[in-house]
């Protein structure tokens, strides 16, 4: 049975990295600094992701326990790595500010008292954009990195090409100008420049499948904001708006 080494493909890219011209080489190793570059990029997105699906799922379980919108504000209570927290902190802040609440009057209130405090629609509807413009610079946060990654996925197989186009040039220009070309030599220099083409390609199909898979993850963390928005503007809606 006729078969290859298991040695011959590193073995093969290093002797057309090596035949390769400087132009190719050049492309070869920008291609391997953006692989560097992207794989970091999406290591680091995974771990991002992970810590804040799990803190954004302990603050909301803790938020729900309350019976009052203020209560964790109150206590002080810390989720750092948790989006849905930072919008919730920023939105107690202007409805304390709307309100014309000090601490003691929000304590007060949380152990039992009737609050003189209430909200007009008006009112609500400025609490409610404090609390959608700190969603957009969470969401901008968690989206760092993803414009990095949709990059490479389009530029890689693009610069793979124009070394392969440019090598596949330079092999033709030397066949054209010996006197006595061989097949050997314009097999090795097309070879050669091949090269450039299959990096793009590993370095862009691996990149694209996990540039997917971030995206979705960041979907399911923005929708999940989002519905915390409308839950969250729901309860001061609740506590401090009278209708009629």
């Amino acid at each position: 049975m006729l078969g290859f080494p298991p040695c011959s493909a590193p073995l093969g890219f290093l002797q057309s990295f090596t035949s390769s011209g400087f132009f190719g080489q050049a492309i070869v190793i920008l291609l391997m600094l953006f692989s560097v570059v992207a794989w970091t990029a999406i290591l680091y997105r995974f771990r991002i992701f992970a810590r804040v699906n799990s803190q954004n799922k302990r603050f909301t379980a803790a938020f729900r326990k309350e019976r009052h919108p203020f209560s964790i504000f109150l206590r002080q209570q810390r989720f750092s790595d948790s989006p849905s927290y930072r919008i919730y902190l920023r939105c107690c802040q202007s409805a304390a500010r709307t309100l014309g609440m000090e601490e003691a009057d929000i304590a007060d209130l949380l152990e039992g008292g009737i609050s003189p405090h209430f909200l007009s629609p008006s009112q609500l509807q400025i609490i409610r954009e404090s609390a959608e413009r700190e969603l957009a610079d969470q969401i901008l946060r968690l989206e760092k990195d993803m414009a990095l990654l949709a990059t490479t996925t389009t530029l890689a197989p693009f610069m793979g090409l124009l070394g392969t186009v440019w090598g596949v040039m330079e092999a033709f220009n030397g066949m054209a100008a010996s006197a006595s070309p061989t097949s050997s030599a314009v097999i090795s220099g097309i070879s050669s420049a091949l090269l450039t083409t299959v990096i793009g390609l590993m370095v862009a199909i691996p990149t694209v499948f996990f540039y997917n898979m971030l995206s979705v993850r960041l979907r399911n963390e923005t929708v999940g904001m989002d519905n915390f928005v409308q839950e969250l503007i729901g309860e001061f809606h609740h506590a401090y708006v009278r209708e009629g």
